[in-house]
């Protein structure tokens, strides 16, 4: 048996006002500050992420923590991508932004071939992205879910070594200490809320 097969004691409830002002608070954050966060926080992290529901218990995301030698990688090969569809000064733009990016970690979903399972698999990777990010901002680290286009290059599954008839790129997402307060805005309940009788 392992630990995560033993039932033991529930923890202590979360007040829903803690909840609510984590899910709340918490931002998408672009710009961070130097510092890397230690690799601690984010194995916390992902502890938490593969605690969410998932359909027959497939468990089907995968968590690729990448180190600077990887991650310079891909930010060379984004400048490049960007400098030969919008130009150099573009390109070395991104290149010097990305560069200041300091912790990267891509999540991916293992395929499933039935299309209802893969539907399923998806939502449960998504939920499990939430849910680090969430982790991640309790411990004070900001993060930003990106899926852009580079994520769907052959270059950058090669870069990871991800066979893509096998996984697919959820979410890379890029993690440190928030360098920027941005404000968040959301349409009230009233105008989202659809009761039926």
């Amino acid at each position: 048996m392992s630990d995560d097969d033993r039932i033991g004691p529930e923890p202590p409830p979360i007040e829903q006002s803690q909840l609510a002002a984590l899910v709340r608070g918490r931002r998408t954050i672009a710009r961070f500050l130097p510092e890397r966060p230690a690799d601690e926080v984010v194995m916390r992290a992902i502890e938490a992420a593969r605690w969410v529901p998932n359909h027959k218990l497939t468990q089907p995301w995968r968590f690729h923590l990448l180190g600077r030698e990887t991650a310079t990688k891909i930010v060379d090969l984004n400048a490049r991508r960007v400098a030969a569809a919008r130009g150099e000064a573009a390109g070395e733009a991104k290149r010097q932004r990305w560069s200041a990016i300091p912790g990267w970690l891509v999540v991916t979903q293992v395929l499933d071939p039935d299309p209802l399972r893969a539907r399923e698999d998806y939502a449960a990777c998504a939920c499990a992205v939430y849910n680090l990010t969430l982790s991640l901002w309790c411990e004070g680290v900001a993060s930003k879910w990106t899926t852009g286009e580079v994520t769907r290059a052959p270059e950058f599954h090669a870069l990871l070594e991800i066979d893509s008839t096998v996984e697919d790129v959820i979410a890379l997402l890029w993690y440190g200490y928030a360098d920027e307060a941005p404000k968040m805005r959301r349409r009230p309940v009233s105008e989202l809320l659809i009761r039926k009788p």
